[in-house]
């Protein structure tokens, strides 16, 4: 048996535009030139001043034929509109001057490209290439190339090797025909290990800081002293037991710290110099400038998020010819709507990149009177505790719409460069009732470390007692978090001789 019931739903639905938006709230400003160019590749309405001249027209026309011709199975429809009820649309309001003649983003008097504002930093080359270079120095048979190319191939971005030497002799078989061993390997391996940076090629730390003791300019005692901790004590070593070394070496405390200070002078991480990626360039573009002038604060949207773009003029002078024409046949009919429908995207997506202007620069100049104090002094604990639900209040924005602004963002003060996630974070309420950032007390707590006596290192259990002397209820387990994020080792590991 069959019923019918009435009902209303209510239902968030987002249109093309917000969705739009959406997406490109999440695109940083080194993304941004990219995703425009790729909008003007899809869409021949949407243009960048001077891309046309008055000579292609007809180019255009041809164009928009050959894009009709890979759709001729698809039913002509757009915003609901058939073509059979054409006669009902205004076409005046697509070549109206005044209307779309230009959707300029940026004004003349805006401010030059702000490349030379920003702080890039750029790779010259990658740390595998660097290798490479190195290996035509080697003397080695074609075979023993390839399988010392397979080496480098399989080295970290951080310098170690930690593929296992079988399973580099599996991967010579199968990928490049070459039947090896490990033995073969390891041999090949050892003069890699002889390559810049020193410790490049290890398969753990402890052959990284060998590798680079036995390269070390001054072979004297303390590098041999060195060399045997690293050797025999590497244990008792990492976990900073200098009483146990001492009696383990029978060498007094003064012998011990040379060696010690030959051995932290060592780089861990023989790639990281290289920055560790693939790309020749790496770039941090800042998405916002903070200026300090005569005491006063200004914010600025860097130029790169103001492109100037506007609806091609030829598309208007189509509809406009069609409009005026007394005879329309089939085929203008459809190219109308195709120009149509290619005009209403490139408005569309006109309008989302305004908007996504509009929407940082309401996001980011929130944020800059919430933490006024430290955009004007760069101090750390003059940071107020902030979330996304504050910066959505004051703005009338969603929650989800600041948190795209936040997320892959960059603001460049004279006190340095900064994701803007880092000036939200949680409260901590004090003895007085007052609430302050958690990133106030972890700057406290990191004053603390870096001003204790590193032969007694401060404890979490004191690091607690200190901060509630000053007023911060906080628990042991608090400082414990707060000195892993950090990056701050336990006490036990801060210790030195």
């Amino acid at each position: 048996m069959l019923n019918q019931n009435l009902s209303q739903k209510l239902l968030q639905k987002l249109s093309p535009q917000q969705i739009q938006l959406m997406k490109l709230l999440q695109v940083p400003t080194a993304q941004l030139e990219q995703r425009i160019k790729e909008e003007l590749e899809i869409n021949p309405a949407l243009e960048e001043p001077g891309t046309l001249d008055d000579g292609d027209y007809e180019e255009s026309a041809d164009d928009i034929q050959s894009s009709l011709d890979k759709e001729d199975d698809k039913p002509l429809e757009e915003d609901g509109i058939e073509k059979d009820s054409l006669q009902e649309i205004d076409f005046s309001d697509y070549y109206d001057d005044d209307e779309i003649a230009s959707y300029k983003l940026k004004d003349n008097n805006y401010p030059d490209p702000d490349e030379e504002r920003s702080l890039p930093v750029a790779m010259q080359n990658t740390f595998h290439e660097f290798l490479e270079t190195q290996l035509g120095l080697l003397a080695l048979d074609e075979r023993e190339h390839k399988i010392a190319d397979q080496i480098i191939g399989s080295i970290d971005d951080d310098g170690y090797l930690r593929r296992e030497l079988d399973a580099i002799c599996d991967d010579m078989a199968f990928a490049q025909n070459v039947m090896t061993d490990e033995e073969e390997v390891e041999r090949i391996l050892l003069q890699v290990q002889t390559f810049d940076p020193p410790g490049v090629g290890a398969r753990d730390l402890q052959e990284c800081l060998l590798i680079q003791l036995r390269r070390h300019e001054t072979q004297d005692e303390n590098v041999a002293l060195a060399v045997q901790i690293i050797t025999d004590q590497f244990e008792p070593f990492t976990k900073k037991h200098y009483e146990k070394l001492e009696r383990a070496l029978n060498i007094t405390e003064d012998q011990l710290k040379s060696a010690i200070d030959v051995i932290i002078k060592l780089n861990p991480k023989p790639g990281s110099a290289y920055g560790g990626s693939s790309n020749n360039e790496q770039y941090l573009t800042p998405d916002f400038f903070i200026t300090n002038t005569n005491g006063e604060l200004q914010l600025t949207l860097n130029s790169r998020n103001a492109p100037e773009l506007k609806i091609s003029r030829n598309f208007k002078e189509m509809l406009q010819t069609y409009d005026q024409s007394k005879t329309k046949t089939k085929e203008q009919k459809d190219a109308v709507l195709f120009i149509k429908q290619k005009i209403d995207s490139a408005k569309w997506f006109i309008d989302a990149i305004l908007q996504r202007q509009q929407t940082l620069m309401k996001t980011m100049r929130t944020i800059l009177e919430y933490q006024y104090d430290f955009f004007l002094t760069g101090d750390e604990t003059t940071l107020r505790p902030m979330i996304l639900k504050d910066i959505a209040e004051r703005t009338s924005l969603d929650i989800s719409t600041v948190s795209r602004v936040a997320n892959s963002k960059y603001v460049q003060t004279e006190f340095g460069t900064f994701p803007l996630k880092y000036f939200f974070s949680e409260s901590l309420q004090t003895d007085s009732g007052e609430e302050v950032s958690t990133r106030e007390v972890k700057s406290i707590l990191n004053d603390l470390i870096s001003k204790e006596s590193k032969k007694r290192p401060l404890s979490d259990q004191k690091l607690m007692e200190y901060l509630n002397k000053k007023g911060y209820n906080i628990a042991r387990r608090t400082v414990a978090k707060y000195r892993e994020q950090l990056n701050i080792s336990v006490a036990r590991l801060r210790k030195e001789l």
